[in-house]
C-alpha cells in the first residue's frame, strides 16, 4: 500500500457528530418529522444547496421557517442546527500533527456556513485555534466550493489541484455514499464505523494498519 495522501472528513471523523441532537431540537421546535428531511444518509433539496453555497444562511433559515413557523428566531434555529456538533477531542489533533510528518493530510467536507462559524468558535474556545490550517496542507469546504460529496467532480477537484493520483490517496469518511463516490475514481477509501476510534486505523509508527490493507 503506497498511500502518499490522506484525505480526512470533519464530522463523524475528526469531530464528534450527533445527527440525533439536531433531530431532537428541531422537534422541540415543532418540526416533528425532521428525520424526513435530513439525515446522515439522505436530505432534502434545501440542504444540498445549502451545502454547496447555493443559497445564504438568511434564505436557509427562511426556507426552514415554511416548515416550523415565522416566531422561531434565527437564533433558535442555529441553535438547533449546530447541536449536533459535539467537538474535536485533543487526541485527533494530536494524531494529525503526527500523520503529518509521513502523510500529505487534507480535509473534504461537507458543510455550510452556519456550521463552519459554529466549528471555528468551538475550536477557537477548545484548542485555541480556529481551524485545521496550521496542521493540515489545504481544508476544502463544499459550502466554499459549489460542489459536495459524494459526487465525483469535488474528489477530482482535490486530486487536480493537489498533483495527487487516486491510487496513492486514502480517502475516509462516516458516510457510505461518499465513500462509494471516492471509489468511484479509484480513490482507496475507508468507511470509518459508529464508535470506531480513527487512531485505530493506523499503527505505533503511524503508518496505515493492517484494517486498511
Amino acid at each position: 500500500m503506497n498511500q502518499k495522501a490522506i484525505v480526512f472528513d470533519l464530522g463523524g471523523v475528526l469531530m464528534n457528530l450527533s445527527y440525533r441532537k439536531t433531530a431532537d431540537a428541531f422537534r422541540a421546535l415543532g418540526l416533528k418529522d425532521f428525520d424526513a428531511i435530513y439525515s446522515q444518509a439522505r436530505q432534502a433539496g434545501i440542504f444540498d444547496a445549502f451545502e454547496t453555497g447555493k443559497i445564504s444562511s438568511a434564505a436557509f433559515r427562511l426556507s426552514l421557517r415554511e416548515w416550523l413557523g415565522s416566531e422561531i428566531s434565527d437564533e433558535q434555529i442555529d441553535t438547533a442546527w449546530n447541536a449536533m456538533l459535539l467537538g474535536m477531542p485533543l487526541k485527533r489533533i494530536e494524531l494529525l500533527r503526527a500523520l503529518r510528518n509521513r502523510y500529505r493530510i487534507f480535509l473534504l467536507s461537507n458543510t455550510n456556513e452556519i456550521h463552519l462559524q459554529a466549528v471555528f468558535a468551538m475550536m477557537e474556545k477548545d484548542h485555541g485555534f480556529p481551524d485545521l490550517g496550521q496542521i493540515m496542507e489545504k481544508q476544502y469546504y463544499s459550502c466554499r466550493m459549489g460542489m459536495r460529496k459524494p459526487d465525483a467532480e469535488i474528489f477530482q477537484y482535490v486530486l487536480h489541484e493537489q498533483g495527487l493520483t487516486a491510487g496513492e490517496t486514502l480517502f475516509i469518511d462516516d458516510s457510505i455514499q461518499h465513500i462509494e463516490g471516492a471509489r468511484s475514481i479509484g480513490i482507496r477509501s475507508y468507511h470509518l464505523k459508529e464508535g470506531e476510534e480513527l487512531a485505530g486505523l493506523f499503527d505505533a509508527n503511524f503508518n496505515i494498519g493492517e484494517i486498511l490493507l
